[in-house]
Order: structure tokens, then sequence, then C-alpha cells
């Protein structure tokens, strides 16, 4: 197989400075990490804030060495040969900075062409095919001063493919962006893909949608371990012999959660706290397991509002894997963060 990316055994620790004894001393990013990437896919790396994505997007692009283990990109060691590295890839990240605010979409493209070591006619070439793409023609003349977040975050884009990488590496592109914005880089990065079958992306996001709607395999992370790796059709296929249920109730008491712990046959349970109501996903090895579950809310007080069963998602993948929702883990490592530091 043509690979892309691979990695083997793949670890980084940090060390936390300033640590008092008893105090955590280290804070493990990443451990044994094994991916393969083929050369031509569009792959993504779901997890939540803090669970590992970009610190292997930043091994992978020779931003960082890794503690442990080898990463290959293009068929070379990133720690060993990152020189020849380089040059086959680039690199977008949400909220990094646009370049210079008094120069213009066009002048600050044009610059970095000229970092990347292009000649101003494949430059300008690629700057006017690229915003034709990404819809931001009409801007090509407009300081990035007077740019809005999305419209600049529009021109980082455009600026990491300016160079038609082989590898390019997208670690949450469209974060902070609007439903609309995100929706046009979205359409921009399939159309790249399309256009060159040996393109490769990865995709880092902890947007369930975005996964889904765009990636060929997924790996989703947690706390820096790789839980599972697959297309989205057959991660999810994993939870089709399960019943899924999306219940709205009146508020729960307390203790109402704990009770779940011993309703057999029910197999995860994830708890979103609303104004005047709860909404409560859960997943049961058979549909008849619900009837406790009901009767159970009945007891602890708490009325039935709506009910509907629905298809296994990748947020229910997740759910499965971890024990919490997307948003919980994400709580959750940032408390991890604030005690680490």
């Amino acid at each position: 197989m043509d690979l892309a990316i691979k990695t083997e055994c793949l670890g980084r620790v940090y060390r936390i400075k300033g640590a008092k004894k008893g105090e955590l001393k280290e804070r493990v990013a990443l451990a044994d990490v094994n991916l393969e990437v083929p050369r031509g896919q569009f792959f993504g790396l779901l997890g939540p804030n803090g669970a590992g994505k970009s610190t292997l997007i930043k091994i992978l692009t020779t931003l960082l060495a890794p503690t442990q283990g080898v990463a290959y990109v293009a068929g070379y060691d990133v720690a060993r040969a990152p020189q020849r590295v380089r040059p086959l890839i680039n690199m977008v990240s949400g909220g990094e900075s646009s370049g210079y605010g008094l120069l213009t979409v066009r002048e600050n493209l044009w610059m970095f062409g000229q970092f990347y070591g292009l000649d101003s006619k494949t430059t300008y070439r690629r700057i006017d095919a690229l915003l034709e793409m990404i819809g931001l023609s009409d801007r090509a003349n407009t300081k990035t001063s007077d740019l809005s977040t999305g419209l600049r975050q529009k021109m980082n884009i455009v600026r990491g493919f300016l160079t038609d990488p082989q590898v390019i590496f997208l670690d949450e592109p469209t974060l902070g962006l609007d439903v609309g914005a995100s929706r046009e880089v979205r359409h921009f990065v399939r159309a790249w893909m399309a256009e060159n079958p040996s393109r490769t992306l990865l995709l880092t996001t902890h947007y369930m949608a975005e996964a889904e709607e765009l990636c060929e395999r997924v790996a989703i992370i947690n706390a820096g371990r790789v839980l599972a790796c697959d297309s989205p059709a057959n991660l999810k296929r994993r939870l089709q012999q399960e019943a899924i249920f999306q219940l709205e109730v009146t508020p729960l008491r307390n203790g109402a959660l704990a009770a779940f712990e011993h309703i057999p046959g029910l197999r995860k349970v994830t708890h979103i706290p609303h104004d005047g109501r709860s909404e409560l996903q859960v997943i049961l090895d058979a549909d008849e397991v619900l009837a406790t579950v009901i009767a159970t809310l009945s007891a602890h007080g708490a009325h039935l509002l709506n009910l509907r069963k629905r298809e296994p998602t990748l947020e229910d993948v997740f759910v499965d894997l971890v024990g919490l929702s997307m948003a919980e883990a994400e709580q959750q490592g940032a408390h991890a963060d604030q005690s680490a530091a």
C-alpha cells in the first residue's frame, strides 16, 4: 500500500515546569499511536479539545519531535529528514494569524508564494484559481485588516493550498466560522481533493458532522490514544445491533442518573440538561430495555415529554468508546489541564 502517512507506536510526553513534590510532573499527550493513511485519502482525526490531535499534527508537520516511536510523511521520517518532508506538505490551523493587515489578500498570498520559492507566474495563476474556488475573488484587492474573521480564514486556507502540497494538514480549519463559511470551506476542500486523486488530506476536528460528511476514514482519539479507526459507515455499523433512543423528560432529580447503572441492558447514557427539561441519549442492548428505563425515570419523579428512536451517529460511537459525549470529554480535558497547571 502506498502510504502518505504512517505512525508506529508514536508518543509525546510534556514535562510540566515548576511541578512541586507530589504534583504531576508529566502529561501524556500521545500514547502508542499507530496510523496508516493511504495516498489519495481524505482522513479525519476526530476527538475533543485536548485529545492530542494538534500534538499529532505538529509532529507530522515536523514542528514537534516525538518522545517515542516514529512517523513517516510522504515516505520520509519526520524527525530524521524534516527537510525532505517540508516541501511536500502544508498546514492550516483554525484561528491562526492572517499575514500583514496593510497588504491586500492578493499581496499577502503572493508574499507567501515567495517564501515557498514559487515563481510569480505560477503564484498568481494559483492565487486566482484558488480564490475563485473558495469564493474570495471579489476580495482579492481588499486589505486583510478589512476582512471579517471568516474571510481571513478563507485566505489562510488558500495560503495552505497555494503550494499544491502532496499532503495537507487542516487542524480545526472551521473553528470559529459561521455555518455559511464552514460550508464553503468544506465545499472547497472536497473540490480540491477531487482534482487530483494523489492528494492526501488529514483533517482534525471535534465536529462530528464535519468528519462524517468529509472523511473516507476516521480515527477517534481521546486522552492521547486512538480508540478506533475505520470508515464512518463501519464505525456506526458496530452499533447497529443496539437500540438508540433520545428521550426528553422533565428535569431529573438527584439520584436518577445513578439508578441507570443498575439497569441490565443499558450500555450508555448521556445527560444534557436544558432549562425546564432534560435530554437523555441512551444506547440499549435491545428495544425491550426501554420499558425499564422509563419506569426508572417515573420512579424518580421524571415524566416523559418526547421519545424517538434513531440511527447511530459518530457521536454515538464516541460515547460508546469513551463513555462520555464530546462536550463532556472536552470539559473533563479542560479540568485535567487546569489541575496540571
